[in-house]
């Protein structure tokens, strides 16, 4: 793809932080018996308890070899799996459209996610503490909701998608002590879910 981004630079001490967070580990945007009810009416079916755990394994692989070497994570969770998607790489400061530069690579993520239709997506859109909480969290929500947009108009089944916006209230670096810590809190996350029904 010759419209990929660059990798990006990571400091030497990174880390996968945040994967205890409370609300990556809490119950789907809007609950997921609303959810189930709109799967099922998609025609999506339910996984089975045995069969959850390797289908998140095959999905988190695919989403893996797709982004590898573009600075884009792709973590287990609990019960999920978390793609984290740098700010920088997806939109530009105080914007809510998507950067032209990634446009191939979510395209990509996106097939994986259609082929992939057993999981719920949950669209989390953060920022860093620049600016007030009041407008972080407004340009949080549009980002949520643009990125949903993006994978809907890529086919994504919009039955799946959900879009919350959490403005700085979610920081990987609570204190933010320097620039590349408030470039790892301004992200977008796609936490994909097991649905079971």
């Amino acid at each position: 793809m010759s419209s990929q981004p660059q990798p990006m630079v990571r400091p030497a001490a990174f880390t996968a932080l945040g994967l205890s967070a409370a609300y990556l580990n809490t119950d789907v945007i809007s609950g997921s018996r609303a959810r189930a009810a709109k799967m099922r009416a998609a025609g999506v079916r339910p996984l089975g308890g045995a069969e959850a755990a390797n289908y998140m394994a095959r999905v988190a692989q695919e989403l893996r070899q797709q982004t590898a070497g573009i600075g884009i994570d792709v973590l287990q969770l609990p019960d999920g799996v978390l793609v984290r998607v740098p700010a920088s790489m997806t939109f530009d400061a105080g914007s809510a459209a998507i950067k032209p530069q990634i446009d191939a690579t979510l395209t990509e993520v996106a097939r994986t996610l259609k082929n992939y239709n057993r999981t719920y997506i949950d669209v989390l859109a953060h920022t860093d503490t620049s600016g007030t909480p009041t407008g972080n969290l407004a340009l949080s929500q549009k980002r949520a909701a643009a990125a949903a947009t993006f994978l809907g108009s890529r086919g994504v089944a919009k039955a799946r998608i959900a879009s919350k916006g959490l403005g700085e209230a979610a920081p990987l670096y609570p204190a933010e002590s320097d620039e590349t810590q408030k470039a790892a809190n301004r992200r977008l996350e796609l936490r994909l879910v097991p649905y079971r029904g």
